[in-house]
């Protein structure tokens, strides 16, 4: 009877989700499908149209294969994967993404094969958030009339626990309580001892499981043995493969696993599995090792799998609403192509974060900047990445904040600025970016100082309290009394956008110091702090006053205050739209936006006229200033385009060219959290997601 339900449950997933406004009618095309989204080490991508047309990857591109198969009548057909080569693929005529779900259809031999990778990243349960598991689930129907035999196959090699396929594993079953269990990691279980960017997870352990049945059949083997055994006669080997440790790639040992759907009729079965990592210790953080936040409590891996197999359908009804409602909201807000782009995003962007637990259980996230520098907790990628997390929990903004916000208090930190950084990705022990601790050497002081501002008067707009900054009051103040002396005509320094160099009295960035000390005084009135308030709300309105004069170049504002016949978004400007602070008359708005629309190239508006490149993020947040939705369109058309057209088919990437749609740099990154942008420019929105409870 609890299949059944279950059944029924799935069923609702995969068709009643189909039918929803945000899924049909249009054929959305990610340039890279997600499939496993948890975390930086946990994110495994298809990057084609086609499930069997190539490999899956982690996103860096490297391959960590997972193969797939249905067995109808005898005839093997492959539904994931590029081998057996010798099995035919079966033919995939759907593939939907949500922000909690990818659903691909495929038909073929007289049935139709719903298959969901469902990763639970609900975001106000960091209990279901926070735990690393994604379910692989099957739906099967006649589509003939008639009854047919139905098996499924599974596997995913070791490449998904190493770094490199030359390093040793050890692959073995597990015994867990009511489940069937296989699990594969590397033999010298080297923890948190590398740091860097384009690296793979080289410690703890894959699990692949799912509930102890007759129906089930396990086995850890070398890939040929497994994939060959269940093509040719629907079983696998009948002993594991014991000849470990041995190097992923040697024979590549797999964790496979066999269901026996039985027979087959209109009514469709289902079945499912659980991929799960437990990465044992997660983040060193300022020298101590931290563990994932799942494990605070002394929670094991036994205990959470279990849990995980326990709350299925629970767990698929609640991901079957919140991407139904997130779905239909964003769609009222832009259209069915601005839902689709934000339901990708929503993956990408948390895939690319940690959530980890304190010493006390307090929940930090970290961030990495992925295809960047590698940097963790990066402030300029949590930036653009907030709207996500003010939208649809802004206790999760808070988890990335705190850490930069108590490094920046300790006696470590020496500038009266905030910091670019904690790190290399996964060690978060100091800021490795520019003149670290030591100098104000290539650091990014208005910059981050700006954001951190924003940022914090964003939590307080959204809870209406300024409770959280209060904690930190006399770090941050120091950080508005630098924007004060400074933030009006910064000198020669850097911004988010370093990639295009220093520049000195850049117009963008000195809107970002006057909206942040507006967002200050905003912060100040919350917190009683009246005199403080006056005080700052005047700075920033005297700056708002010469700005206009500063950058004006006749139709449209510079680039740089000293640069006559330049131009640049000025995608700052929106937070005093969504802060509601009206330091800016609607006429600077108006002029720049219309100033944008002559600019634009086939996929968007490049980012300032040096170069045809834009950042996507950057775009969205400028497509916020929009008055109308023909308004809107026009800067956020092209940017789908690209989307649906870039000929680079990997991760989303931020910062690509708008004549060609070619990427330039960067994949992957959580920056793409900046497509929530209108959803705060929406104010009957964000009312109902900060009231939200799922």
């Amino acid at each position: 009877m609890n299949r059944v339900i279950a059944a029924l449950v799935v069923l609702t997933i995969i068709l009643g989700s189909a039918g929803s406004p945000a899924a049909r009618g249009d054929d959305f095309r990610p340039p890279a499908v997600p499939l496993v989204t948890h975390d930086p080490y946990f994110s495994v991508w298809s990057f084609g149209d086609s499930l069997t047309g190539g490999w899956t990857c982690h996103w860096t591109g490297v391959t960590q294969a997972m193969c797939g198969m249905v067995r109808v009548d005898g005839k093997p057909l492959r539904i994931a994967g590029m081998a057996p080569t010798d099995v035919p693929a079966m033919s995939q005529i759907d593939l939907q993404v949500w922000p909690t779900r990818t659903v691909y259809t495929f038909e073929g031999a007289g049935v139709r094969v719903g298959l969901v990778f469902m990763s639970p990243l609900l975001p106000r349960d960091l209990d279901v958030l926070g735990r690393p598991v994604t379910y692989v689930t099957w739906s099967v129907r006649s589509l003939d009339g008639k009854e047919h035999d139905v098996s499924l196959y599974l596997d995913c090699t070791a490449e998904w626990a190493v770094n490199t396929p030359d390093q040793f594993v050890n692959a073995t079953r597990v015994k867990i309580e009511g489940l069937s269990a296989l699990r594969v990691g590397t033999s010298d279980q080297r923890i948190l001892s590398r740091a860097g960017d384009n690296l793979r997870i080289d410690w703890g352990y894959l699990y692949l499981a799912c509930e102890r049945d007759d129906a089930v059949d396990d086995v850890v083997a070398g890939h040929y043995a497994a994939r060959g055994s269940f093509a040719r006669d629907g079983r696998l080997p009948g002993t594991d493969d014991l000849r470990m440790p041995r190097a992923a790639g040697d024979d590549y040992p797999v964790l496979a696993v066999a269901l026996d759907a039985g027979k087959v009729g209109a009514k469709a079965i289902e079945r499912h599995v659980l991929l799960a990592y437990d990465d044992l210790y997660s983040i060193e953080h300022m020298q101590r090792r931290l563990r994932p936040y799942w494990r605070r409590g002394g929670v094991g891996v036994a205990a959470m799998l279990q849990a995980a197999a326990r709350d299925y359908g629970k767990i698929a009804k609640r991901c079957a609403a919140f991407d139904s409602e997130l779905m239909e909201d964003l769609e009222a807000v832009g259209d069915k192509k601005y839902a689709h782009v934000a339901a990708l995003a929503y993956r990408q962007c948390l895939a690319a974060h940690k959530l980890t637990a304190d010493w006390n259980g307090r929940p930090l996230m970290f961030s990495k900047e992925c295809f960047s520098n590698g940097c963790i907790a990066t402030v300029d990628v949590t930036y653009p990445a907030s709207p996500l997390f003010l939208l649809l929990n802004p206790d999760l903004l808070k988890a990335q904040l705190t850490p930069v916000i108590e490094y920046a208090a300790s006696d470590r930190w020496p500038h009266p600025f905030a910091p670019h950084d904690l790190g290399t990705y996964p060690l978060a022990n100091r800021q490795s970016y520019g003149g670290s601790e030591f100098t104000a050497e290539n650091q990014m002081p208005v910059e981050e100082s700006g954001n951190m501002l924003l940022m914090l008067a964003a939590i307080a707009h959204v809870e209406g309290n300024a409770d959280y900054a209060l904690k930190y009051w006399s770090t941050i103040s120091t950080w508005a009394e630098y924007l004060r002396a400074k933030g009006l005509d910064p000198e020669h320094q850097l911004c988010t956008d370093d990639f295009a160099g220093h520049l000195a009295h850049n117009a963008n960035l000195s809107l970002k110091a006057i909206l942040a000390l507006g967002g200050y005084s905003r912060l100040c009135e919350l917190a009683g702090k009246t005199d403080e308030a006056a005080e700052y709300r005047k700075a920033a309105e005297e700056m708002a006053g010469q700005w206009p004069r500063l950058a004006d170049d006749g139709d449209h504002y510079r680039l740089a205050f000293d640069k006559p016949g330049t131009w640049s978004q000025k995608y700052n400007l929106v937070w005093d739209r969504v802060l509601g602070l009206g330091l800016f008359p609607q006429e600077v708005s108006r002029k720049e936006f219309a100033y944008y629309q002559t600019r634009q190239n086939r996929f968007g508006l490049p980012l300032d006229n040096r170069s045809t490149y834009t950042k996507l993020d950057w775009v969205v947040w400028t497509a916020g200033l929009a008055q109308t939705q023909t308004e809107f369109d026009a800067l956020f058309g092209p940017v789908y385009d690209f989307v649906q057209q870039t000929p680079d088919r990997v991760p989303l990437t931020d910062w690509y060219y708008t004549d060609s749609g070619r990427r330039v740099g960067f994949q992957a990154r959580s920056v793409v959290g900046a497509v929530y942008m209108p959803m705060l420019t929406d104010g009957k929105m964000l009312k109902k997601w900060a009231n939200h409870g799922e």
